[in-house]
């Protein structure tokens, strides 16, 4: 009989290992790679687009603290002791169709087949207010909690949905009026006081559950913020709001349980964690340097980002807004919506809106996500990336501050520093170093993509809208007016083996611009291969082979291709060759390569 011990060791049947183990090992690989280097650390090492260290291995070291428990203070585990469990997050749909009958059409069809909660956009860009009893007709408001977004006409949505409750005798199911004064100048240029919110949020106090404000800090991320500007902006915003809400007489406490925090979630999963984390972990602080520490149990709407969608094959856009569902699940967001696929293409259709709650569906039902709360606690990356996280949030709140406070800031201050930001990340993008499927990488130009009924502007002013993926498909559209479509000629020297892999990137980093490739076939032969650049009617192109066949053969290849009428020719991969003008390589500034070819090409804007 076998008697099983007290406690499971899972790796005693393995060798014990150490840090040093590691450091040994990995400095091997990294001086075979031809990197000179002593420490891994510091070689591996890299930090956010806003200043967040992330390092190449944790260990129990690493761990900041004890986190607390799920539902306790410092809430870094969650608001509440049970997490999601047992039914999962709030299933939130936004709906901002101006047309009243397909919006309502879409709210029922979501509330029969998953959603739990909407979130309605209207005013500016979107529905009337004055429409709300028809698009929520059949729409049990003691059931499914109702998040109004209606900018400046706040108030007038805010009047309408009440009194509708009121008409039919039922009080509303939670959910938010959505005040924003301060989110809607960062998205608009709209200036508007916070002091506008005292009111709505003494009416919503008369209806338990129900919140007045939303703290949008969506607006940022929009703007090409990371995610430490993000938070450091929520906490600015939402103590301006304590102050606006306790300067007209409301008790702390209740001001604190007047706000909802907005924040985008991501595809990258581990930031998307402990950003939610880090949150809580933060606004309990607020709690606490307030004198309220009971209160500081932030209460979290998690929105897919727009700013990661892309127009271009969107159906990835599936994968993007799977990883921040989950992100933002598992970092536990009470409340959590999935932008339709479609989202940069038009108003959503049906089959979009479908996908989008499905999501929901396979990760809480399926997947079984909710079923732990907080699963990623414990983990030393996740616990050292929250406190990294909300030590550079905390930072430049208090810059903020110092500024007096969100609303001066948002003058000078948060613009200048999301600008900033925005330089980083874009510079990473245009060299592939933060890569966009379907885009910058693996692009498809043969794709179909599916139309959609044109959405309407949103309103102007205010803080950029950037999308990661702009500038990329700003070419891509550019090259999808060219008649023909422009080309580069791929100088394939020698035999596939070793042409395979260098054509292959210089092929997909064409085409992310929109610009196809033709190939000469394998040869050595520099009067074969002028042949076919003539035959492709080019003027621009790439040699690809391996760095010893480049030795042999590049030069003369390259003084043929002039000869043949070649304007620029390219190689793949690094090296000074005679009659070579630039190369491509991984971490070249590929936009920069593609407006080249353009120029060279003669293709118009």
């Amino acid at each position: 009989m076998t008697v099983q011990p007290e406690e499971l060791q899972t790796a005693a049947d393995f060798p014990p290992v150490t840090r040093e183990d590691w450091r040994r090992l990995a400095v091997g690989v990294l001086r075979r790679s031809g990197a000179d280097v002593d420490s891994p650390e510091e070689a591996l090492a890299f930090t956010t687009h806003d200043g967040v260290p992330v390092a190449p291995l944790y260990d129990a070291a690493d761990l900041p603290g004890d986190p607390g428990l799920p539902g306790f203070a410092p809430y870094t585990r969650g608001a509440r002791p049970a997490g999601s469990v047992p039914s999962g997050w709030d299933v939130r749909q936004r709906h901002a169709h101006p047309d009243p009958e397909v919006f309502r059409e879409a709210v029922l069809a979501d509330l029969e087949n998953g959603v739990t909660s909407l979130w309605l956009v209207l005013g500016d860009g979107g529905l009337d207010p004055a429409a709300l009893p028809r698009v929520l007709d059949g729409v049990y408001l003691d059931l499914a909690p109702v998040v109004l977004d209606a900018g400046a006409r706040t108030a007038e949505a805010a009047d309408a949905f009440l009194r509708l409750a009121e008409e039919r005798g039922v009080a509303p199911a939670g959910g938010n009026l959505g005040a924003d004064p301060i989110g809607l100048r960062a998205r608009t240029g709209v200036v508007l006081p916070p002091s506008t919110v005292a009111g709505l949020a003494r009416r919503a106090l008369e209806v338990p559950s129900l919140r007045a404000i939303t703290v949008d800090a969506t607006p940022y991320h929009d703007a090409g913020g990371g995610e430490a500007e993000e938070l450091g902006c929520s906490l600015a915003t939402g103590v301006a709001y304590l102050r606006a809400l306790t300067d007209a007489g409301l008790p702390l406490e209740d001001a604190f349980g007047q706000l909802e925090f907005r924040y985008a979630a991501t595809a990258d999963q581990f930031l998307t964690i402990a950003k939610f984390r880090a949150a809580r972990l933060l606004w309990a602080r607020v709690a606490e340097a307030c004198g309220a520490p009971g209160s500081g149990g932030q209460t979290q709407h998690a929105v897919t980002s727009s700013a990661m969608m892309t127009g271009r094959d969107p159906w990835v856009n599936m994968l993007r807004t799977t990883l921040a569902c989950f992100g933002a699940g598992v970092g536990g967001a009470e409340a959590v919506t999935v932008q339709p696929f479609d989202a940069r293409l038009g108003l959503p259709d049906a089959f979009a809106r479908r996908i989008a709650r499905n999501t929901h569906s396979l990760l809480v039902e399926e997947a079984g996500v909710a079923r732990v709360a907080d699963p990623a606690g414990g983990s030393w990356y996740v616990e050292r990336l929250t406190a990294e996280l909300a030590e550079k949030a905390w930072e430049w709140f208090q810059e903020i501050e110092r500024a007096g406070g969100v609303e001066a800031a948002l003058d000078r201050l948060i613009p200048q520093r999301l600008s900033a930001t925005w330089s980083r990340r874009a510079r990473a993008v245009a060299r592939r170093k933060d890569p966009i499927t379907g885009v910058s990488e693996f692009p498809h130009l043969d794709e179909r993509r599916p139309a959609r009924e044109p959405a309407p502007e949103p309103p102007g002013g205010g803080l950029p809208r950037v999308h990661y993926a702009q500038e990329f498909e700003a070419l891509r559209d550019r090259a999808d007016r060219a008649e023909p479509r422009p080309e580069v000629f791929l100088a394939t020297i020698g035999p596939v083996a070793a042409h395979t892999a260098r054509a292959s990137f210089a092929a997909n980093l064409f085409q992310a611009g929109g610009i196809a490739t033709v190939t000469s076939g394998p040869s050595t032969d520099p009067a074969e291969i002028a042949a076919a650049f003539r035959r492709g009617g080019t003027t621009v192109a790439c040699l690809c082979s391996s760095d010893k066949l480049y030795g042999e053969h590049a030069a003369a290849v390259a003084a043929e291709l002039r000869r043949a009428g070649a304007r620029r020719i390219w190689l793949a991969g690094k090296g000074d060759h005679d009659g070579v003008d630039a190369n491509l390589y991984a971490g070249c500034d590929a936009l920069e390569v593609l407006r080249t070819t353009f120029d060279d090409l003669g293709v118009s804007e």
